[in-house]
């Protein structure tokens, strides 16, 4: 019963979502479902004046009207399970298309955290393969429910008319089939919610091997890689067996208690023919309708095992629409107090990853049109500031203010949309360059030719195939470090947005490619607010603020002279680099 509620409450959140919008042109294919199904009927209650008046009674003129009937049935049939087919697989691609569309709306909208604990792959096979395989509900069991119920409604139908006690003989044996189907639907469904699951752990496997490729051949580990990949995809292969083995057993069930029934009717029946108690053309025609209910018969044993491993996976694709996302605008969003000033302060804040602490009562400011950086060994909490700051994640406790409005009372949006962020990875796409820098909005040409050259873009532009217009290839790897820190600086710098955090953004680079690229930073930061978080302490020596944090607090602050003179943590680092460094 628990099972049956879920499926029902499952398929009714399915029709209101995305099914009802097609009813019209799923009431059409129905209506066309029933003509091709009762078809079956039509054509086994034709054989019994075919066999009486016929073959047996010698009324020859009939043969023609007789056989341009059944014709004219599956020339009826044929067509019409063209239109339905045509009609559902069109419902089946809409309705998944907008499921899958609705996903990634809604997976957009989830906080960072929601990602940390959820790899690429498994919400990559939530969004391709759960929605596919819920297309196979058009495909089969709408298809099922459809014609072959109806087939079996008018085959019956035909046999009740013709032996209404070989009817009862023929489905003698369908009672023993409802424990194991029950059974079955549930062990399937508990199977391919597993399976599901494994599916999204291959694709995770396969998402690591091809983004890794260069450190897994540097290391040596293809065979360790491969191993991985090995265990799961034989362990879904396994699962499927299993699944495929225990949807068989209804159909194959269906099949002794038929071939019971017909052993039952032949028993009786051959004895009433023998008699004259019963004609051949009856007799033709029952065994006929009985002989064609064994396919929808099948293929309806075989739905409860498809309508299961489908049900697995809206239940995956819903309990990830009812994941609400934690961080949104509020209902009543608070404009700024100060509309010029971008002022940056953190009062008391402490955030946490779980039970690991992070910021431990943190106190920050940094000041409009100043650069401020952040420094201090690894694991001080200087990136959380940045997912804080702009509402990646939000704190436990404390207040964190933008020009006086606390940024949690601001409209999301509108707060995203006064930071520009450059960080050590450049988070390029595969497009065009130009692509990657206007990022689907309109520019004016000149203003992006004056972006390029700023950012230094424009310098290594004409070594590229097609210029601006070159692939940046998956996740930039067509171009070098260099390059790729470049483009995002001339997003960032056509973005023109006040506040500019910086994320070590010249760590992995060269000499030469960090020299143009500081050039660039500081065209960048000119006028705006600006956070610099940075392990090489040379590259912030000109900061006019430096916050240097320990252990999630801010420890000293002031210059880069005043800091070294004070001989505190700071002094410390630099030293440290300095020596390593020479």
């Amino acid at each position: 019963m628990q099972g049956d509620y879920r499926s029902s409450r499952l398929f009714g959140r399915l029709w209101r979502g995305y099914l009802r919008r097609h009813s019209g042109r799923m009431a059409l294919a129905f209506a066309l479902l029933t003509i091709e199904g009762s078809t079956l009927g039509l054509l086994s209650w034709m054989l019994k004046p075919l066999f009486d008046r016929v073959f047996v009674g010698g009324e020859g003129d009939l043969v023609l009207w007789v056989g341009l009937g059944i014709f004219g049935l599956f020339v009826i049939r044929a067509l019409t399970s063209i239109a339905n087919q045509t009609l559902l697989t069109s419902v089946a691609m809409k309705s998944s298309t907008a499921m899958q569309v609705d996903l990634v709306r809604h997976l957009l909208r989830l906080d960072g955290q929601f990602f940390q604990d959820n790899p690429p792959g498994a919400l990559i096979e939530r969004v391709q393969g759960d929605t596919q395989v819920v297309q196979q509900i058009w495909t089969t069991v709408i298809v099922a429910m459809g014609r072959d119920i109806i087939s079996l409604i008018a085959l019956f139908f035909v046999a009740i008319s013709v032996a209404p006690t070989w009817t009862a003989m023929a489905v003698v044996g369908v009672p023993l089939l409802i424990l194991p189907t029950a059974l079955a639907q549930r062990y399937i469904r508990r199977k391919a919610m597993r399976m599901r699951e494994q599916a999204g752990d291959r694709t995770t496997r396969l998402d690591e091997i091809f983004h890794g490729m260069v450190p897994i051949k540097l290391n040596r580990m293809e065979e360790y890689q491969l191993g991985r990949f090995d265990r799961i995809v034989h362990a879904i292969a396994a699962a499927q067996v299993k699944i495929r083995a225990i949807q068989s057993t209804v159909p194959a069930m269906i099949d002794i208690v038929t071939g019971l029934g017909f052993f039952l009717v032949l028993l009786v029946g051959g004895r009433e023919i023998l008699a004259g108690e019963r004609t051949v053309g009856e007799f033709m025609s029952f065994f006929t309708a009985m002989a064609l209910t064994f396919q929808p018969l099948r293929r309806l044993g075989n739905v409860s095992g498809t309508w299961q491993t489908a049900a697995a996976s809206l239940e995956r694709l819903y309990r990830l629409f009812d994941m609400p996302p934690r961080i949104v605008s509020p209902a009543r969003p608070l404009p700024r107090r100060d509309a010029d000033s971008t002022e940056l302060v953190m009062r008391d804040v402490s955030f946490a990853y779980g039970d690991a602490p992070v910021l431990r009562g943190l106190n920050l400011v940094a000041r409009a049109g100043e650069v401020t950086a952040l420094v201090g060994p690894s694991g001080a909490g200087k990136t959380t500031v940045f997912g804080l700051l702009t509402r990646l994640i939000d704190p436990q406790s404390g207040e964190i203010t933008l020009g006086g409005t606390p940024v949690g009372r601001m409209d999301l949006a509108e707060l995203r949309g006064l930071f520009s962020v450059v960080s050590q990875e450049a988070a390029l796409f595969d497009e065009t360059i130009r692509e990657n820098i206007v990022l689907g909005g309109a520019v004016d040409e000149t203003r992006l030719a004056e972006v390029l050259r700023s950012a230094h873009v424009a310098d290594f532009l004409p070594n590229l195939p097609r210029g601006l217009d070159s692939a940046a290839g998956p996740r930039g790897s067509n171009l070098s470090g260099g390059q790729r820190q470049r483009v995002a600086i001339a997003r960032a710098l056509l973005r023109d947005a006040p506040i500019l955090l910086m994320d070590e953004a010249t760590s992995a680079l060269d000499a030469q490619s960090e020299q143009l690229v500081q050039q660039a930073l500081a065209r960048l930061s000119q006028g705006r607010t600006t956070l610099v978080i940075a392990h090489r302490l040379a590259t912030v020596r000109n900061a006019d603020r430096i916050l240097v944090m320990d252990r999630g607090r801010v420890v000293e602050e002031g210059t880069h002279d005043t800091l070294l003179a004070g001989g505190g943590l700071y002094a410390s680092l630099y030293r440290l680099q300095f020596a390593s460094e020479g």
